[in-house]
């Protein structure tokens, strides 16, 4: 216990630098206790937190005093000595901050430690790694009161040049979090990021928009396309669409020599793709199952999916379209949308920016390095794409169970 004034009462330290250094993770944060209400949380993530929980006017809180090993067992009694005596004198240490503050990455981990409860897993790692790969080694270092605009802008502009526009906006958008934590906790007495909007600072980038369903409609959607009456090519058509997202030009104009079934990749040649260069798409084993399929009607043709004109050319851009019209989707869903849905999930989901970017075929990729390589994350895209073709296997069995509940 504390007193109010005069002094502060003495207690036994309980904690040792081998405790904290062999401390395990588990899948939630959990406590190591130092005493005097100074203890570590330990994050599932591995992180290692000090933390200091006090009275200050009969409300319970608690100050960050920062990150193991860089805040030292030693130096986080000290701060912890200090933030105790403000108290000791009825003032509020999280209030006092300026003898105690902490650099932009100590607070943004501790932002961290709690953003990440609630989070993907995958996602959560993402975010940490673009901030220690981008943002600590230009403002880490730096003191909250230190920091200006131009810092940050600075920081995102230098990404920008590499050409990794996405990446840049994402990152300011964090950097923001972080403000409005370290405002929010006493931390900092300004926000250098507020107001600013990515258009303020990054370079425009036109992209044009194709109307798509949200994923909330994505399970009446797959319903709608498996019930659909029209041709078998057309309905396998915009199946495997779903399951892989390529450009419609990529996919009508598929040819059996790209298909490699015995090492589940479609390898369509740079004359065939927007960017002119070669492009993988790892094949998920319901790819696989909708290309037997397909094999078993396309009559020994060479192409995937011929027109039922001519079948020495592809069916007709049109034909995906017009199929979706006559399913009730016109003006709501557009053969390019299944790339817009695919992406929006997958980053939420927490998959890696930079694979989903790849597995789209944009033109980042070729801006970011210059030596790309079309087989660049071939395993951890291919692992991403059978995730994909899962959660869309899955979003089925949401529409059957919405159909129970419905009848129910």
């Amino acid at each position: 216990m504390v007193r109010p004034f005069g002094g502060l009462e003495k207690y036994h330290h309980m904690l040792t630098d081998t405790q904290i250094r062999s401390a395990k993770t588990a899948e939630k944060p959990w406590k190591l206790t130092d005493g005097g209400g100074l203890y570590l949380l330990v994050a599932p993530n591995g992180g290692r937190y000090w933390r200091y929980k006090y009275r200050h006017r009969g409300k319970q809180k608690t100050l960050a005093l920062g990150v193991y090993p860089k805040v030292t067992l030693a130096v986080a009694r000290a701060r912890h000595e200090q933030a105790r005596d403000f108290v000791s004198r009825g003032l509020d240490p999280g209030a006092e901050r300026k003898s105690l503050e902490q650099t932009f990455e100590d607070v943004a981990r501790d932002w961290y430690a709690r953003w990440m409860e609630n989070r993907h897993q995958r996602h959560a790692h993402y975010v940490l790694r673009r901030l220690e790969l981008d943002i600590f080694p230009e403002i880490g270092a730096s003191r909250l009161s230190d920091l200006a605009t131009s810092d940050f802008r600075d920081a995102v502009q230098k990404i920008e040049k590499r050409g990794a526009l996405d990446i840049a906006k994402r990152v300011l958008q964090t950097c923001g979090q972080i403000m409005r934590y370290a405002m929010a906790n006493d931390l900092a007495t300004q926000n250098p990021v507020a107001g600013i909007k990515p258009t303020d600072i990054l370079k425009p980038h036109k992209r044009r928009n194709y109307a798509r369903v949200d994923a909330a409609d994505l399970p009446e959607l797959l319903h709608a396309i498996d019930t659909y009456v029209g041709a078998d090519h057309t309905r396998l058509a915009l199946q495997l669409m779903a399951l892989t997202f390529v450009r419609t030009s990529e996919l009508i104009g598929a040819r059996w020599s790209e298909i490699d079934i015995d090492a589940a990749r479609w390898n369509i040649p740079a004359a065939r793709m927007k960017m002119k260069t070669p492009h993988v798409v790892p094949l998920s084993k319901q790819s696989l199952g909708l290309l037997e399929q397909l094999r078993k009607i396309s009559f020994d043709q060479d192409l995937v999916f011929p027109g039922d004109v001519n079948p020495k050319k592809p069916m007709s851009n049109n034909t995906l379209l017009f199929a979706l019209y006559r399913m009730g989707y016109r003006g709501r869903m557009t053969g390019h949308g299944f790339r817009g849905v695919a992406s929006t999930i997958l980053h939420e989901q927490g998959w890696p920016h930079a694979h989903i970017e790849l597995q789209l075929a944009h033109q980042e990729r070729n801006e970011v390095s210059a030596a790309y390589n079309h087989a660049l994350y071939l395993k951890p895209r291919a692992e991403m794409m059978q995730a994909w073709a899962d959660h869309i296997e899955a979003q089925k069995k949401v529409y059957e169970a919405r159909q129970l509940a419905k009848a129910a």
